[in-house]
This record gives C-alpha cells, sequence and structure tokens, in this order.
C-alpha cells in the first residue's frame, strides 16, 4: 500500500471518529422521547395556571375585604369618639357662659349681706341716719371690693380737659373763664375696666367763648 492510499484510509478513519463524537454529543443534549414527555406531564397546564391565579387574586380580595372591614369599624369608634368631644366641648363652653361670673357674684354677696343688715336695723330702730350711714359703707365697700379683685376704676370728670373717649357731653354752656374745653359738673360717673373704658360719663362741659 502506497502512501497516499494510507493517507486516504486515514483520512476517512477521521471522519468516522468525528461522526461517531457528534452523534453522541447529540444523544446527550438532546433529551429522550419519554423525559420530555415525563416533562410535558410534570408542566401544569394553562387551566391550571389560571384556577391557581383566580385562587390567589380571592385570597387578595378576602385580605382586602377584612382590612376595608377594619378600617371602617376604626373610622366610626373616631366618629362616635369625635362627636362626643364635640359635645363636651359646647356643654364646657355652656357651662362657663353661665358660670362666668361665679367669683364677682360671691364677691358681692359681702355687701349686699351689709345692705340687708342696714335695713332691718333702720327700720326696727326707725332710725334712718343708719340707714344712710349703711348705704355709705356699702358703697364703698362695694366699689373696693370691684376695684380690688375686678380692675374697675372710675373715670375721673370734674375740673378735667373734655375727653369725647371717656366722657359723655349731655350738656354744654360758654364760660368765658375757660381756655379749653372743660368738665363742669358730673351726673354720672364712668368707668373703665382694665383701664378700657366700661362706661362713659355724662357730664356738663364748659366751651370757651371763641
Amino acid at each position: 500500500m502506497d502512501k497516499k492510499d494510507k493517507k486516504i484510509k486515514s483520512d476517512a478513519q477521521d471522519e468516522v471518529k468525528t461522526a461517531t463524537a457528534q452523534a453522541v454529543d447529540t444523544q446527550q443534549e438532546e433529551p429522550t422521547s419519554s423525559e420530555t414527555a415525563g416533562q410535558e406531564a410534570n408542566a401544569p397546564s394553562e387551566l391550571e395556571q389560571k384556577e391557581l391565579e383566580n385562587v390567589r387574586l380571592k385570597e387578595q380580595l378576602e385580605t382586602a375585604q377584612r382590612e376595608l372591614a377594619s378600617l371602617k369599624e376604626q373610622m366610626l369608634r373616631d366618629r362616635a369618639d369625635l362627636e362626643n368631644y364635640r359635645k363636651r366641648l359646647i356643654r364646657d363652653k355652656e357651662d362657663s357662659i353661665r358660670f362666668a361670673n361665679e367669683n364677682l357674684i360671691k364677691d358681692l354677696l359681702q355687701p349686699l349681706d351689709d345692705f340687708s343688715r342696714a335695713l332691718e336695723a333702720a327700720e326696727s330702730t326707725k332710725d334712718y341716719a343708719k340707714v344712710h350711714d349703711g348705704v355709705v359703707m356699702v358703697n364703698s365697700q362695694l366699689y373696693s371690693t370691684l376695684e380690688k379683685n375686678w380692675g374697675l376704676q372710675k373715670i375721673e370728670s370734674v375740673g378735667k380737659e373734655f375727653n369725647p373717649e371717656e366722657h359723655e357731653a349731655y350738656m354744654v354752656v360758654v364760660d368765658d373763664s375757660l381756655e379749653a374745653e372743660t368738665v363742669l359738673q358730673e351726673f354720672i360717673v364712668g368707668y373703665k375696666l382694665h383701664g378700657r373704658v366700661l362706661r362713659p360719663s355724662k357730664v356738663k362741659v364748659g366751651k370757651p367763648n371763641v
């Protein structure tokens, strides 16, 4: 056998080996028909997948409904608490208005008692001088209580320059001796409460002759 024939024979053997190796690789890579059938049998069908999805969605819906019911219950409780709080505020406000002057009334009870005792003493003795003294005492005590405890202050008027914020002119006369409008007489006493005019004084005003 010459060299040419040996080379042809060697090439043929190499081709056989290559084809054999490729066949083995193909068998390893591709599953057998029985394996493919087993995998298809284990894979869930489209209907089963939809059923599983429906079950999952149903569970989510039930969870959401429970959470919604809980939130609704909490909202109703909060609304009831808010309504009770609102009613309590209204009740407290009404009580505050109704009893706002409680301390003032308590302070006025003592002068009222003294005034009643003065009247009783005057009636029993027919000594009306005691009535006068009792009235003076009660008047002093009453003003002192309101001034000390409640910030009441008399407005000074007679001899003062007329101030329209504190004085209300009931009568006006011309007086040549005056250089400015001046309060000559006080008809009704005016008062301030904590510095703010509570009631202006009713006065007679003297006006310079210009």
